[in-house]
């Protein structure tokens, strides 16, 4: 196993490494794949109007289907701390594929905020530690842009021991323990809601001086309700150092998002995240408003 007290790509005050720029969009027009392609196609005449050079992946609008749980306290003391617990499960042809990935995240608005928190497991384990700007339109204007920064730990395990992990949350996490007066409280699948994503991974954007972003679509489909909760376009970027990014790339991207959000004004969904809205759904009280 690692010793990530020595490896200095999981150190607990990582340097941003991933910029992910997203828009949440309305779920009606998500009741067919056929959504997928049409909302690429805005984004393909956004892309043409601003020079951004868009590579689509041979397997564009191959459907990837996941099965999302996040877990919280009864009284989502985790979320209203800025902590979010969410297991993913990718499926293939109705079947769990592969090993579950449980992402553990604090996420803030002020960036020394959550670069202080150490994301890192106490149990051993397959672990990678991510930490990134999400870029998001602000909550009740289109074309503009806010920041929300995300400490992430990312585990894989077999199902027996990610469901010992789960049960035990709050000591497999030294960053809990700051919650202590809930500390006891037993981990539960939040509003007894499992999400059904189907994502595809479109391709890439080009935005000069090598930052790229992996574009994807996806819908967020509630099994309990069986109707769609939102969709949402994405691209990541990935860089060793944020000094490396020159400066006018990454205004080219936040051109891209801004632009992008104002052209699809019919699809866009303001003033919430995919998480809040799975929060949201239930009649307990939630103070972290995204």
């Amino acid at each position: 196993m690692p010793d990530f007290a020595d490896d200095p790509s999981n150190g607990p005050h990582d340097d941003l490494h991933y910029r992910e720029y997203k828009i949440l969009l309305r779920p009606e027009p998500f009741t067919t794949p056929q959504a997928f392609k049409d909302f690429w196609h805005v984004v393909k005449r956004v892309a043409k109007n601003l020079d951004v050079k868009l590579e689509e992946a041979e397997d564009a609008f191959v459907n990837q289907v996941r099965e999302v749980l996040f877990f919280d306290t009864p009284e989502f003391d985790l979320y209203n701390n800025h902590f979010i617990v969410r297991l993913r499960t990718l499926y293939h042809d109705g079947w769990p594929a592969g090993t579950p990935e449980l992402t553990v995240k604090f996420r803030h608005p002020d960036f020394d905020s959550a670069a202080k928190v150490d994301i890192r497991p106490a149990l051993a384990g397959q672990t990678r530690i991510k930490f990134k700007e999400e870029l998001l339109p602000l909550p009740d204007k289109l074309g503009e842009i806010r920041a929300i920064y995300s400490h992430n730990a990312v585990l894989a395990l077999p199902r027996e021991a990610m469901d010992l992990a789960l049960r035990n949350i709050t000591h497999a996490f030294p960053a809990f323990r700051e919650i202590e007066e809930k500390g006891d409280a037993p981990i539960e699948l939040v509003n007894d809601m499992a999400v059904e994503e189907v994502q595809v991974n479109t391709g890439l954007a080009h935005f000069g001086h090598h930052y790229n972003g992996k574009t994807t679509i996806a819908v967020w489909r509630s099994r309990k309700l069986e109707k769609p909760v939102c969709g949402e376009f994405a691209f990541q970027c990935k860089f060793n150092k944020s000094d490396d990014v020159h400066a006018m790339t990454l205004n080219k991207a936040e051109t891209f998002h801004k632009e992008l959000q104002s052209v699809a004004a019919d699809w866009v969904l303001l003033g919430t995240t995919k998480t809040a809205l799975v929060y949201g759904l239930g009649a307990k009280t939630v103070v972290n408003h995204e």
